[in-house]
């Protein structure tokens, strides 16, 4: 008799921890693949409305035409679910850090301050730091696989050395300080959760 009570107590504990939400989530970002960056992300369940999401980003290419866009940074989030983790809304507040070597890049925007249509005529090479705000809502497809869409808002603060062209080697400015603020984050994520 004891044996068939501690065979049910085993296969009810079984039962609740199999349906328990899921505790980890890896992710890409299908806007970063699109433009051809190297991403990819890691959530983590840390309650049953908090998670942490830690995304990386890299694009190592020299394009044609003297055009570079080449960076690396890290986006560390903390996330509040208002339902359960990984499925509808949620809010976050990130940081960002990371480096860059850009130039060469033709446009015509200016947006909130900053006048990114410098980069059409110069090379900036340098780091940034900042922090922002975002907000997201996440599909469920299926058991494992998620879609998510998110826009983040914030500060970055960046020191870059500026060159006359994507392919010279003599700086026109050292140490040039910029602040930006603007969208910091923009994901349209493919998920698996486990």
């Amino acid at each position: 008799m004891k044996r068939v009570v501690y065979l049910m107590l085993a296969f009810a504990l079984s039962a609740h921890f199999t349906i328990e939400a899921q505790k980890v989530a890896v992710k890409t970002n299908l806007l970063y693949d699109a433009l051809l960056n190297v991403n990819a992300g890691v959530e983590v369940g840390l309650a049953p409305r908090w998670t942490v999401d830690v995304s990386a980003d890299y694009n190592s290419w020299t394009l044609s035409h003297d055009r570079k866009w080449k960076h690396w940074f890290l986006q560390p989030e903390a996330r509040y679910w208002f339902c359960e983790r990984f499925s509808g809304h949620f809010v976050g507040a990130h940081l960002v850090g990371g480096q860059y070597n850009v130039g060469g890049l033709k446009n015509g925007i200016k947006f909130l301050g900053t006048d990114f249509s410098l980069l059409s005529d110069r090379r900036y090479q340098g780091w940034f730091a900042g922090a922002g705000v975002a907000y997201g809502y996440s599909w469920i497809i299926d058991r494992h696989w998620n879609f998510e869409a998110e826009i983040g808002f914030g500060w970055t603060y960046s020191r870059s050395d500026v060159y006359p062209c994507a392919t010279c080697g003599t700086k026109l400015a050292e140490g040039k300080a910029h602040n930006y603020v603007g969208p910091t984050k923009a994901a349209l994520n493919l998920i698996y959760t486990f």
